[in-house]
């Protein structure tokens, strides 16, 4: 199980290798996904908090990557964190997520992403539930339920 101090660690040292890598031009990520899509998993959006039945729904399952399919949550880990985005506490495995330091906002924070494409997922907090204490930010929109 991951907490705060592994997530600084990725952060800082680079995450474990992924299975395999995904690499497309611009434009054949916009043939792919919807503008939306594109805008929150390829330029690092963020969608309006809410915007989605994802938050609400806590039905067993697998969520993907909207841009290369690798499995990045299980149902099991989501929470009702009261953001208005879907929350969870473990990623499917170590090597599904890559971490990054964000220093946008004017604050420091650590942006998730998929280790296999980069798309931007979200953010990571240390103010989740126990035992991690983990809180997967994530954007409905870089989700697709499997």
């Amino acid at each position: 199980m991951l907490d705060w101090n592994d997530i600084i660690k990725l952060a800082n040292h680079g995450a474990p290798a992924p299975e395999k890598r995904v690499e497309k031009t611009e434009e054949e990520w916009k043939e792919l996904l919807t503008d939306e899509q594109f805008r929150v998993t390829r330029q690092s959006g963020t969608e309006r908090p809410n915007s989605s039945d994802m938050c609400r729904i806590f039905e067993p399952g697998k969520y993907a990557c909207i841009c290369c399919g690798t499995l990045l949550f299980d149902a099991d880990e989501k929470f009702e964190s009261g953001t208005g985005w879907p929350s969870f506490t473990q990623p499917a495995s170590e090597n599904a997520i890559a971490y990054h330091k964000d220093k946008s906002m004017g604050m420091i924070r650590v942006e998730a992403v998929c280790n296999t494409c980069e798309a931007h997922l979200g953010h990571v907090f240390p103010d989740g539930p126990a035992p991690s204490g983990l809180r997967y930010c994530v954007n409905a929109a870089s989700l697709k339920k499997v």
